[in-house]
């Protein structure tokens, strides 16, 4: 059982905070003081209070990780006398986390304290605006993690709350870095259009992800795999080249707990000539809840194409680079469109070199195996030509490692690294 929240007090108002909500809250708006809307809120370390209720609220929106694209991934949770309510945004179109928390609370979210991931929306959607919702059930106070990346907001959110006489309070520090990278996929996609991209590859402590011969089942422990199930349930899409079909026949369908989730991921071959079998289990297992979209380009066969469209395959033809592969540029636009936020990579060298290579990735997943295959002709997790001078790698900004939970001893690591754009997303003012 949890543990119980804090007595809630009002935490002692900060002047910075002050300012801000009263320059708009006199003028009207944002503009007319000269304040783009992410300047016009000063932000400062929440109270242990602050800390507690927000933390809550995280945890809460971690549940709906997968399932709200392309909308962010939002939690509130409240502090009125006694009454503690909470709620999280489920799926896209459905209600905001602070209609399904206002409901729950009725009459006692008058005059309550909210604690927000995301500062409420302003503006109407495939909902209506949280913010006029907050306003008119009477909440008297809103502290938030970070405010809302999309440019329909940024701001104007808690503009309109202000304006209104509600009390806001933005947060900085590590719950803010935390919410960033939860919605990291969200961030990336309502600024650029583009989904969030994770390289993830299992590899031996010698950097090879496969044997001489080819075998890869498996270098990395029943744990890290149970992990990487619970990773394809977070991302709205899994690719893999057709290399990586060929070779290993993956399902790629997302089996947390080893049961199949009723939302499955959208499941993308990069394959430039068509060549995915028709008995793979990637086109045996595809349906209306667990869709297959093949990406090529023109060089592959028509007859190829009809008889994977027969079996329910999606097919894309996209452009071609000068070397014949599918121009993955085109394939994530293409995907953003889409609205999907979160893809993750799962293989091969190849995909994985060229995603590098030309800055797509935004972030790598690598779990290292304590195991040694050896073999100059195994392959390594990324391929491609590479670069030729130490002075032109590719190089991470920031990185972690961790061990694998229940992955044996010594344990499988796991070690994450964001490249620099991901690391500018989290970091800016």
């Amino acid at each position: 059982m949890a543990p119980a929240l804090p007595a809630c007090s009002a935490p002692r108002r900060r002047r910075a905070t002050e300012v801000g909500a009263r320059l708009v809250g006199v003028t009207g708006s944002l503009e007319t003081v000269g304040l783009g809307p992410s300047q016009a809120w000063p932000a400062r370390e929440p109270d242990p209070v602050e800390a507690r209720y927000l933390a809550r609220a995280i945890a809460l929106a971690r549940r709906a990780a997968g399932r709200t694209s392309p909308t962010r991934r939002s939690a509130r949770s409240w502090c009125a006398r006694a009454h503690r309510r909470r709620g999280y945004h489920r799926r896209a179109g459905e209600p905001h986390a602070e209609v399904v928390a206002l409901r729950q609370a009725g009459e006692a979210a008058r005059g309550a304290t909210l604690y927000v991931t995301l500062e409420p929306c302003a503006h109407w959607g495939r909902t209506p605006p949280c913010a006029d919702a907050l306003i008119q059930a009477g909440v008297r106070r809103v502290v938030a993690c970070t405010l809302d990346p999309n440019p329909r907001v940024d701001g104007r959110g808690f503009a309109r709350l202000a304006a209104a006489g509600v009390e806001v309070v933005l947060a900085r520090g590590e719950l803010r870095r935390r919410v960033r990278q939860l919605n990291a996929g969200y961030e990336k996609h309502v600024t650029t259009g583009l989904p969030y991209v994770t390289v993830k590859v299992a590899m031996s402590l010698d950097g090879k992800i496969a044997t001489a011969s080819g075998d890869a089942r498996w270098i990395s422990s029943e744990a890290s795999r149970a992990l990487v199930h619970r990773l394809r349930a977070r991302h709205d899409a899994v690719m893999v080249g057709v290399g990586t079909v060929l070779a290993d026949d993956p399902l790629l369908t997302a089996r947390p707990g080893g049961r199949a989730r009723a939302r499955q991921p959208l499941r993308v071959v990069v394959d430039s000539t068509a060549r995915t079998p028709l008995a793979s289990r990637l086109v045996t297992s595809a349906g209306p809840t667990a869709p297959v979209l093949v990406a090529t380009t023109p060089r592959a066969p028509a007859q190829r194409l009809e008889r994977l469209r027969e079996r329910g395959i999606e097919v894309r033809v996209l452009p071609q680079t000068a070397d014949g592969r599918v121009d993955l540029g085109t394939l994530m636009a293409e995907l953003g469109r889409r609205d999907v936020l979160d893809v993750l990579v799962e293989g091969g060298g190849t995909l994985a070199g060229s995603l590098v290579a030309s800055g797509m990735a935004d972030r790598l997943l690598v779990f290292v195996a304590p195991v040694i295959l050896g073999g100059v002709t195994a392959p390594t997790p990324v391929g491609g030509a590479g670069v030729a001078r130490i002075a032109d790698a590719w190089r991470v900004a920031r990185w972690s490692v961790r061990a694998v939970r229940g992955s044996g001893s010594p344990p499988d690591l796991l070690i994450e690294a964001l490249f620099d754009e991901a690391v500018r997303r989290l970091e800016r003012p």
